[in-house]
């Protein structure tokens, strides 16, 4: 029997009633698809601002205080804007925040920003750490968007992040280690570095030969450049149940210098299809550190930390059609398949 009052994730309705609430507004109407399994997509406002650092506003002090002593210029999102490569942004989302006490959340990039290597965090006023929003929180609510190897073009409503809300200190139930998978054939892409500008509004819309180049490992065993990004695939089938959420830890020191997934959300019922029950890869995004690093097939690369909902949701991962359900290997939703 559920427990609405337990702790733990909150599932699609009990988002769509904090909705309903008034806890989250927005300055244009939610879209259907918006509200995700166990997640909500966020949405760019109208103003982006290029600054000089990144930072957090710490206790005190708004993020506009501060966009104010590091702004360099602002954009204007109603017509698309290229945020380039290797420069640094902070943007207005539209949805504002008013969450009941006990009610906190934590943000993530969405997958298909992570796996064109644009990094995302969430910021609020006062927030004293990225993508953690306290409970109670009464504000707005920013991104800040470094694009690392592609630039890209965005606009009004472009969603680049996902906020995940949960009710008290919900227990961990279990982790489980992700190998790579480095098996014969292509096993990954790397990012090629002079690319052309990505448009993360459009979809199936760009030649995949233009920006990535194919890999096959030799012997099992892939060597890691510093510097560069690559997308890979877990060796392992990865299955959420429908009364979990998992997030895959974004860095562990103890399995080599080298960063993976950007994008750590799991909905519940990724990977599970009734039609087909095999589960679906879990695509990481990885960039090695200072030195190069050798992977070898099943090699551990990462954790999935799971915890539990609140209730069962009322969609479940892939009932809105999502691209990534039943995936193998696979690039962002932005690029064709490899070989179209």
């Amino acid at each position: 029997m559920s427990d609405a009052n337990r702790p733990g994730i909150l599932p699609s309705q009990s988002i769509d009633a904090l909705i309903a609430a008034g806890a989250i507004t927005a300055r244009s109407p939610f879209e259907r698809d918006q509200v995700q399994p166990a997640s909500l997509d966020l949405r760019l406002g109208s103003r982006v601002w290029r600054v000089r650092a990144s930072f957090l506003p710490g206790r005190g002090r708004k993020v506009m205080q501060r966009i104010a002593d590091v702004a360099m210029h602002e954009l204007d999102l109603e017509a698309g804007a290229v945020l380039e490569k290797g420069c640094v942004y902070i943007a207005e989302l539209q949805e504002h925040l008013a969450l009941p006490a006990g009610v906190s959340a934590r943000a993530n990039p969405k997958s298909s920003t992570g796996r064109v290597d644009v990094f995302v965090r969430l910021l609020t006023d006062n927030g004293p750490a990225f993508d953690d929003v306290e409970e109670g929180y009464h504000g707005p609510a920013y991104i800040e968007i470094a694009p690392q190897t592609f630039s890209v073009l965005v606009r009004r409503g472009t969603r680049l992040n996902q906020l995940r809300l949960k009710r008290g200190v919900p227990e961990r139930l279990r982790i489980e280690s992700v190998g790579v998978d480095l098996s014969d054939g292509i096993a990954g892409f790397r990012a090629r570095r002079h690319a052309p500008v990505v448009d993360l509004d459009k979809e199936d819309g760009h030649d995949p030969r233009d920006y990535w180049e194919p890999l096959i490992p030799r012997g099992g065993e892939l060597l890691l450049d510093p510097g560069e990004f690559y997308i890979l695939a877990s060796k392992q089938a990865v299955e959420i149940p429908v009364m979990e959420a998992a997030e895959m830890t974004p860095i562990d020191p103890s399995v080599g210098e080298f960063r993976v997934h950007y994008a750590g959300f799991f909905d519940p019922g990724f990977g599970t299809d009734e039609a087909h029950g095999k589960g679906s890869r879990g695509v990481l995004e990885v960039r090695s550190h200072e030195t190069p690093f050798i992977l070898e097939d099943g090699q551990t690369v990462a954790r999935l930390v799971y915890e539990p909902l609140t209730d069962r949701p009322t969609r479940l991962y892939g009932d809105l059609g999502s691209h990534y359900q039943r995936q193998g290997l696979k690039l962002s939703k932005h690029f064709r398949a490899w070989g179209d």
